[in-house]
């Protein structure tokens, strides 16, 4: 029966590793669990575990829809996708944050200046959330990958968009003038699941807390 098992969302990308290695810690993992693997689905039967390997920004869909009981995934994409699901516990890695940025030599004197300009951006919801508490109108370009282009080719004024280090913004002349959110790893939980499986998955943030806590300990 499905309602043994305990599906999780992992995302590809940055994420995955860092996630599936937390989870071996606390015993939650599956033969060939890695980024190399070409499955999408790998089940670990004798712990009654299912991982799905999907894209970032549909890993809340997954959970939200109860196809994952639960799952890891960024802050930032937990608030743009405005998904219906439990926040159980920051995990504190994959550390970045949303911001908006123009090129260095078209700067305005104040946030306001910028007023009614075009902005492009993966996370259109975020970023109007944030322009409209400023009193702010904007018009949002949604492009889902090489942000930075947006100002350079005269798409739009400016980017929202996560940053980690900022090279990428310094390499394109782009200036960073205001911080919107801060983003670090979530792991989140259908609404239903987590009543429903509530022992196994409660077990599973207690596991992972002590080990998060003993990490911080010996940093």
């Amino acid at each position: 029966m499905r309602n043994d098992y305990i599906t999780v969302a992992l995302p590809k990308g940055k994420l995955f590793s860092l996630s599936s290695e937390l989870f071996k810690k606390v015993g939650f993992t599956a033969e060939g669990l890695t980024e190399k693997s070409r499955k999408l689905v790998i089940t670990n039967e004798d712990l009654k575990l299912k991982f799905i390997i999907t894209k970032t920004a549909d890993v809340p869909t997954f959970v939200e829809y109860g196809a994952a009981d639960i799952g890891i995934i960024g802050k930032d994409v937990i608030e743009e996708s405005g998904k219906d699901i439990y926040e159980l516990l920051d995990l504190g890695f994959g550390k970045c944050h949303l911001m908006m940025a123009v090129p260095k030599d078209k700067k305005r004197d104040k946030l306001e200046d910028y007023s009614h300009t075009r902005v492009a951006t993966k996370f259109p919801r975020t970023a109007e959330k944030f322009f409209t508490s400023r009193g702010m109108q904007m018009e949002y370009i949604k492009l889902n990958g090489s942000i930075e282009l947006g100002p350079i080719i005269g798409l739009s004024e400016s980017i929202v968009d996560i940053v980690e280090t900022g090279t990428t913004l310094r390499e394109n002349n782009l200036e960073e003038i205001v911080s919107i959110m801060d983003a670090t790893a979530r792991l989140i939980a259908n609404r239903v699941s987590y009543k429903l499986k509530f022992n196994r998955i409660n077990k599973l943030v207690t596991d992972l807390k002590k080990i998060l806590d003993e990490e911080e300990k010996n940093d």
